[in-house]
Formats: structure tokens, C-alpha cells, sequence
């Protein structure tokens, strides 16, 4: 009887997690892994293994950290694969290229542009602006991966978006 309403309450829980992040799971996934059917299953898996991790007695304090943690890790998985795939096979199994979405196209070259910028920050802005900007998440939930205070996490993102203006924009002065 225990376990049956233990199993309800992780139910309870994962449903609310589902609703509350499975979009942002999937647009974060969508963006690494550049396939939809791909960022869909990893997510799907995300959301099973965190089941597993739950019912063994696992103990989760944040639970957008925990599901982005496992996301992560998933996606390097699928990187380390490293497959590719021909043009014509994905036309062979029905899949056409995306046609006609040049306001969508746009979005994500632009949204690229801004990840490579980011790369080209001093170190110690890189990855906080990466967890916040691209794993959208919150103060908190970097402070507690970081180690920092969220004070300290504020002022890090602050100069840090600072600096990524500068490199987006650059002045004019800088442009003669």
C-alpha cells in the first residue's frame, strides 16, 4: 500500500515537471541536436530516467536543474555517436527539408550567432551565460551548480551580457 501511494506521489510530481518544462526541455534539445524526432525521444528519456531515479529512492531538490542535468548528458551520449546521414537516406524514409520558414530560419541563425559570440566571451562568462541564456535557467538553480552566490551570479551575467552586446554590436568607433 506504501508503494502504491509512494509511485502516486512521483507520478504527481513528474507530471508537473512535464508540464511545467517539457517545452523548454525540447526547445534546448532542438537546438543541439538540430532534429525534432531526436530532441522529442532524448527529452521522452530524460523524463523515463528521471522516473527510474525517483522510484529507486533518488532525492531531487531542483527539479528543472535535475531534468537539464540528465538532458545534457543524454545529448552528449548522442553526440559521442556521432552518425551521420546521407540526404537521400532521410528522403528514402519520407523526411523532406524544410521549405518556406525563412522567419523561423532567421531566428535560429540569429539565435547561433549569439551561442558562437558566447563562445568567444572570457571563460568565466561562458558558462553561466550558456545556463542561463540557453539552458534558460534561473539565478538559483546556477548558483547552486556554480557554487556561487546569487548575488554573484547576477553580477556575472550582467557584465557577462554586457560584454555579449558589445561582441553583437560592436561600437562605431571600433567599426572604421
Amino acid at each position: 500500500m506504501a508503494i502504491l501511494k509512494r509511485e502516486e506521489k512521483i507520478k504527481a510530481i513528474l507530471t508537473l515537471a512535464h508540464q511545467n518544462h517539457e517545452k523548454g526541455l525540447k526547445l534546448y534539445s532542438l537546438l543541439k541536436m538540430g532534429d525534432r524526432a531526436l530532441s522529442e525521444d532524448l527529452v521522452q528519456e530524460t523524463f523515463l530516467k528521471t522516473w527510474k531515479y525517483l522510484i529507486k529512492g533518488g532525492k531531487i531538490d531542483l527539479m528543472k536543474a535535475f531534468l537539464h542535468h540528465v538532458l545534457n548528458d543524454l545529448i552528449i551520449d548522442e553526440y559521442r555517436k556521432h552518425k551521420t546521414t546521407s540526404l537521400d537516406v532521410l528522403l528514402a524514409k519520407g523526411q523532406e527539408p524544410l521549405v518556406g520558414q525563412q522567419e523561423h530560419h532567421f531566428n535560429v541563425i540569429d539565435g547561433k550567432s549569439a551561442i558562437l559570440l558566447i563562445q568567444k566571451l572570457p571563460e568565466k562568462y561562458q558558462k553561466i551565460m550558456h545556463m542561463r541564456y540557453v539552458r534558460d535557467l534561473s539565478l538559483k538553480e546556477i548558483s547552486l551548480i556554480t557554487e556561487q552566490s546569487t548575488n554573484a551570479t547576477a553580477v556575472q551575467l550582467h557584465r557577462g551580457l554586457e560584454k555579449l552586446k558589445l561582441l553583437y554590436n560592436p561600437p562605431l568607433a571600433q567599426k572604421r
